[in-house]
């Protein structure tokens, strides 16, 4: 099988991956954003060297594509990460909307390399009352007068 734009572009997130832990710069996770066929952002993940748990691979990317785009979104962008995303990653990608994810090793793989993100897949569905961190709801009736002044609003940017 020859190479394709598709392998180019994996084979980019892959070599992230691989270069992050020789570097000491965090985990083995590469991520590359392409629009237009040109790679837009790279990321690595930096957990361990910023101290900042979101700073996966996936979302490093995004942060930076969103920046050099000057938007909020990914329209038109395909992006190629060298894992399946963990429920995090999955979430925001969800949100900047690419129109493609491509990954090369699975959750599975993931966790017997000792990154298990199981638990958070186990977590989503549980009732509120039954996740292992306390999620108590405080509040609500103030909080929903932002929601109420956000709904008034005749100039917004939805998302």
């Amino acid at each position: 099988m020859g190479e394709t734009p598709h392998t180019l572009f994996m084979k980019e997130a892959i070599e992230l991956s691989r270069k992050n832990i020789r570097e000491g710069n965090g985990g083995p996770f590469g991520t590359v954003i392409v629009k237009d066929g040109a790679i837009i952002a790279r990321g690595t993940n930096l957990v361990t060297s910023t101290n900042d748990p979101t700073a996966h691979a996936e979302i490093v990317a995004i942060r930076e594509a969103c920046r050099n785009l000057g938007s909020f979104q990914l329209d038109g962008c395909t992006v190629y990460t060298s894992c399946e995303p963990c429920p995090m990653c999955l979430g925001a990608l969800y949100w900047a909307r690419p129109k493609a994810i491509y990954f090369a090793n699975t959750r599975d793989d993931a966790a017997a390399a000792g990154f298990d993100h199981r638990f958070l897949y186990d977590e989503l569905p549980r009732r509120l009352s039954e996740r292992k961190i306390p999620m108590i709801q405080l509040m609500r009736d103030e909080a929903l007068i932002a929601f109420q002044e956000w709904g008034r609003l005749e100039q917004k940017i939805r998302y």
